[in-house]
């Protein structure tokens, strides 16, 4: 699971920077015998120095590659309008996905074929292969390039937890401690302690997330294709339960019950929240497009109990199955030089992360890495003066995340199943004596209904 996205053509300010959008075309050669390749950058809203940056970027690409004229388009994924989107041919000609959907999506015949192009790169080999598992058909054939993941983290506003007599360089270690915290923020400050998502899918994205971390999970894979519900196991119903305590015994957990991934991040980046389980990598986000105070923020490890784990998620970039011959190999070379060289070159992660950092973008913020960790540290080392994310405010979460276990998401029916969650996860928060066990048994057998079809 990713950002709740939604697709748009690039407005005034960006068209300025990136081009002139209104003139883009579905791929394909223009009047000046380029081929046009259209490509996805940023969500609506993304600041004016996002754009800068990808306009340096876009003309170092085309000065390499003379005969690729880049079209950038705003972009975001919003799982409940993909399909249709997709369908109705509205996306670029390179765009991202989560892991969540791509096997779907490749099953159905609406991803690319790549195969042939990444083994001619010569990095089929380097990827983490519980990543490449999610790109990867049952006959081995590649259908993207994972080009980002994250472990689920804790997220934390420093600031409230001073105001409210904490220390923000000992975050909490256990839930029981989160809720400890959670009431103490709300208390001393009348902020939320604690805010959960519960829209768009992303309620029950984070209930797999907590599931996991107690040692339990929503899906069984049955390894021939099929799989079951396991919804109602004692992992879930804990997350729920300690959900149901911050809300109805410590009212600790705002007013809001009706959140996202774009709107808590928004909260979150207004001070209005002291804690939210989210992916690790969304410091970039709360940056770039939700004006966060970076002195606010403190990054930790989702605490894990049971023999449980962090779910662990991302996305792929993928090229439209639609585009021609000409376009995908433009799109492939797109794709490698923006997404994937300057994980493997010290030369390109020099140049994107200066390119970066001169328009104030974010650089080392922390992820769980696309290839092995031998690769990604070394990484670290090539771009060490340019990076300007607070990592002594993460060092928690840098810390302790090699020492919990990954955890993939479910993958049958997992965005339709996710939303199945978010309504269970609503009546928790929404009525008192919302009766967690039935909830449960209900969500068990509907979820049962939709990997059945």
């Amino acid at each position: 699971m990713k950002s709740p996205r939604t697709v748009a053509i690039a407005g005034l300010a960006a068209v300025a920077m990136v081009g002139a959008l209104a003139a883009c075309t579905a791929g394909g050669g223009d009047d000046s015998g380029k081929t046009e390749l259209r490509v996805a950058t940023f969500p609506p809203g993304a600041d004016e120095a996002a754009y800068t940056a990808f306009a340096e970027q876009e003309k170092q690409f085309e000065k390499e590659n003379p005969d690729i004229d880049i079209i950038g388009v705003e972009y975001e994924w919003e799982g409940p309008t993909f399909a249709v989107q997709l369908a109705g041919g509205s996306l670029p000609d390179v765009f991202t996905v989560p892991f969540t959907d791509s096997k779907t999506l490749l099953e159905n015949g609406q991803l690319m074929d790549v195969t042939d192009e990444i083994d001619e790169l010569g990095y089929t080999d380097s990827f983490n292969p519980i990543l490449l598992e999610e790109v990867t058909d049952s006959e081995g054939r590649m259908f993207g390039f994972p080009r980002q993941a994250y472990a689920m983290g804790l997220h934390y506003n420093r600031t409230l937890f001073e105001e409210a007599g904490l220390d923000p360089d000992n975050p909490p270690t256990t839930w029981d401690e989160i809720r400890e915290a959670a009431k103490t923020i709300s208390e001393k400050t009348g902020k939320a302690g604690f805010m959960e998502m519960t829209q768009n899918n992303t309620g029950g994205w984070q209930l797999a997330a907590a599931t996991v971390a107690r040692g339990g999970s929503i899906q069984e894979d049955n390894g021939d294709g099929t799989y079951t519900s396991t919804i109602a196991n004692d992992g879930t119903k804990a997350a729920l339960e300690f959900l149901q305590a911050l809300r109805w015994e410590d009212d600790s957990l705002g007013s809001n019950m009706l959140l996202d991934w774009g709107t808590i991040n928004q909260e979150f980046a207004a001070g209005n929240i002291g804690m939210y389980s989210s992916g690790s990598d969304v410091y970039t986000a709360l940056v770039r497009d939700f004006s966060l105070n970076p002195d606010d923020y403190g990054l930790t490890v989702v605490p894990v109990e049971d023999g449980g784990g962090t779910l662990g998620g991302g996305d792929i970039a993928v090229v439209s199955p639609t585009v021609d011959e000409e376009t995908k190999a433009a799109a492939v070379t797109w794709i490698d030089w923006y997404y994937m060289q300057k994980l493997l070159d010290e030369d390109a992660a020099v140049l994107d992360a200066k390119t970066l950092a001169e328009s104030d973008q974010a650089v080392g913020t922390p992820v769980l890495p696309v290839l092995d960790r031998e690769t990604y540290e070394e990484s670290l080392t090539w771009i060490e003066p340019y990076i300007n994310v607070p990592r002594d405010q993460m060092t928690p979460f840098i810390e302790g995340v090699w020492d919990q276990t990954p955890m993939g998401e479910p993958k049958g029916k997992t965005q339709e199943i996710y939303a199945l969650l978010d309504t269970v996860v609503q009546a928790v928060l929404t009525d008192r004596n919302a009766d967690i066990d039935a909830l449960l048994e209900k969500a068990d057998v509907d979820a049962q209904a939709l990997l059945d079809q």
